[in-house]
């Protein structure tokens, strides 16, 4: 199966460098020169992931990956021209899976996309008892095979790093984990961002799963150590 993955960027020589390696792999890609374009793409079409640059005529990316979040979980890499971590973690905030700055090495971006599609269509293991491929309590049911999350039978839109780390502790509950672990475990020892990208993320989830996201259910935060699921 080849992999579907959108493109948006207003410089098209960008796009058509990104798209001509990633076919080189076999995938499927789409192109967006700007917000609105990129939207449209994204409602019309079962991405398997988009890159997504911030700075785009109409509407800018952050707005667009925040848009796409109201309807799909679909994996975004955000592509900025700027280094500051307050831009990487605003690219967090709202909701993208990973970053890249320009100017990027295009093998670092494939890695990137690469591991993001790895873990976002990992293979369940047919030999699974069937009841090991959900978990529910109280009104949370989650569904590790199709990596999705109920909340009182209505979806509730995660992306692929706040699913990943979900999974995670629901299947490890009263088990704490500090931010560094958490960091190293769901993006992976090489990844360059820092613990915040962790606290930015259990405060997304948590406004996605708990009724009152200041007195959590799920999600405890152990002062002084990290967080565990009860």
């Amino acid at each position: 199966m080849a992999y579907y993955v959108l493109i948006v960027d207003d410089e098209k020589l960008i796009v058509k460098g990104i798209k001509f390696s990633l076919e080189q792999d076999g995938m499927k890609i789409d192109s967006a020169f700007d917000g609105e374009e990129a939207l449209r793409l994204a409602k019309e079409n079962d991405y398997d992931l988009i890159v997504l640059d911030v700075m785009l005529p109409k509407i800018d990316g952050l707005q667009v990956c925040q848009q796409i979040r109201e309807f799909s979980s679909v994996p975004v890499i955000m592509v900025t021209a700027k280094g500051e971590d307050m831009d990487k973690i605003m690219g967090l905030e709202y909701g993208a899976d990973d970053y890249i700055t320009k100017p990027f090495n295009i093998l670092e971006l494939k890695a990137r996309i690469k591991a993001i599609l790895r873990r976002s269509v990992r293979k369940i293991d047919i030999t699974k008892e069937s009841d090991k491929n959900a978990f529910k309590l109280r009104d949370m049911k989650i569904d590790y095979e199709s990596r999705r999350v109920f909340m009182s039978d209505e979806e509730a839109f995660l992306t692929g790093k706040e699913f990943d780390m979900l999974e995670l502790f629901s299947k490890n509950p009263g088990k704490v984990y500090d931010r560094e672990a958490l960091l190293r475990v769901i993006w992976g020892e090489g990844y360059p961002g820092d613990v915040r990208t962790v606290d930015v993320h259990v405060r997304r989830l948590r406004e996605k799963i708990e009724q009152n996201p200041s007195d959590p259910r799920y999600i405890h935060t152990k002062w002084g150590v990290g967080y565990y699921f009860q």
